[in-house]
């Protein structure tokens, strides 16, 4: 009798179960970083991941970090380029710019550390993924303009950070003034009313002279040159002698990666020929004047060029 009863309470029990199977569909929660948005409401980033096709890689299995930027941030940025909403953008763009929101890899703000990383967004000017600066000295700072508002969203397929600012396609001139490490080169680069680099080097791949190929002196390698040059400042250096340097510093017409570099290259700049060596402790670019100065880090990649770090200023 025992058994009879057993046998009836699972029959019963199927029979339960296949009824709601009939009755209602099995609904499972998902919260992808789609959801996220979603529940946030963060609707102009939903619009724009919509309308850029993104939303089925970001719901994918895999983990990303996205820096989601706020409603307001997506009017400001519209507003500052002329479109009415997200649907003016070209679909092209938009899905790039947003693509350099996304880093992959799960990084909670405690997995975050000044310096740079790679986005999803590829460069016009090499095909290569985008680079992006973070800095956190004093919060964290993406590129030297977006703050986070709120850190470490989970989802299921990575993390989000909400930020306050749209995080616009980067040229070298993002770069060169983000980096605090660059910071007496961004000086140099405006000390002269009628110097025209920040505009010239912001210039759009495919637009002359873009792309460019920036061999970007330190901050240390600038004290260098001024104890060298025996002068307390760059205010005691010629306004002839200070472009004459810099253009020494500017490759135009060419996006010059690491993986480009070899031994006896010659580098034709604005100011001049330079010589590439490949070293053991890595490339080394040689001026006319027999100084060597290291490359210390390579492939920082914007849209319109790349930046390469140096430890002393070549001249001409």
């Amino acid at each position: 009798m025992k058994k009879i009863t057993k046998i009836l309470s699972l029959v019963l029990a199927f029979s339960f179960l296949a009824s709601c199977s009939d009755d209602e569909d099995v609904v499972i929660e998902t919260n992808t970083i789609v959801d996220v948005a979603v529940k946030n409401n963060l609707t102009s980033l939903v619009a724009a991941v919509t309308r850029a096709d993104l939303g089925a890689t970001l719901s994918s299995n895999g983990s990303f970090t996205v820096l989601a930027p706020t409603n307001q941030a997506f009017e400001t940025f519209l507003q500052s380029k002329g479109f009415a909403s997200v649907n003016d953008v070209p679909v092209d763009v938009l899905r790039n710019i947003l693509l350099n929101h996304v880093i992959t890899g799960n990084l909670r703000s405690t997995d975050l550390s000044t310096g740079y990383a790679k986005t999803n967004a590829t460069s016009a000017a090499s095909g290569t993924e985008m680079s992006i600066y973070i800095n956190t000295s004093n919060g964290v700072v993406f590129n030297g303009d977006s703050t986070v508002d709120i850190a470490n969203v989970e989802a299921d397929n990575g993390i989000v950070h909400v930020v306050n600012k749209v995080i616009d396609l980067p040229t070298v001139v993002t770069f060169a003034t983000a980096d605090p490490n660059f910071s007496i080169l961004v000086q140099a680069l405006t000390r002269e009313n009628d110097f025209t680099y920040v505009n010239t080097l912001s210039t759009p791949n495919g637009t002359s002279p873009a792309p460019f190929t920036v061999f970007a002196p330190t901050n240390d390698a600038f004290v260098d040159l001024l104890g060298e040059l025996q002068v307390n400042g760059l205010g005691d250096i010629s306004k002839a002698t200070l472009s004459s340097t810099l253009n020494t510093h500017v490759v135009a017409g060419a996006n010059v990666l690491e993986s480009n570099l070899s031994d006896n290259l010659p580098v034709n700049t604005l100011g001049g020929q330079l010589t590439v060596n490949i070293t053991s402790n890595g490339a080394t670019l040689t001026d006319s004047q027999n100084r060597v100065s290291t490359i210390i880090a390579t492939d920082v990649q914007a849209d319109n060029g790349v930046i390469h770090a140096i430890n002393k200023v070549v001249l001409e």
